[in-house]
C-alpha cells in the first residue's frame, strides 16, 4: 500500500474522488492503485508528483510497504 500517498492526500484535504477526477480515472481505480492491486501509470505518477504534490519527494509518496 502507498501509505504515504494516502496519508498525504488526507492531510492536504484531497478526497479520493477529487484525486480520481484529477487523474481522469474512477475512484475504484484510485483505491486499487493505492492498495497496489493495480499499478499507477507513468503519466499518473508524474501528474501527481509534478502538479498535485510537488512539495513531496516521489520516493516518499510512492514508497511501498511490500517486501
Amino acid at each position: 500500500m502507498y501509505k504515504n500517498l494516502r496519508d498525504t492526500l488526507t492531510v492536504k484535504g484531497i478526497s479520493v474522488k477529487s484525486y480520481a477526477e484529477f487523474l481522469g480515472i474512477s475512484e475504484k481505480s484510485v483505491l486499487n492503485k493505492i492498495k497496489e492491486d493495480t499499478d499507477f501509470t507513468y503519466p499518473e505518477y508524474r501528474k501527481t508528483c509534478k502538479f498535485l504534490l510537488p512539495e513531496f519527494s516521489p520516493d516518499y509518496l510512492f514508497a511501498t510497504d511490500k517486501p
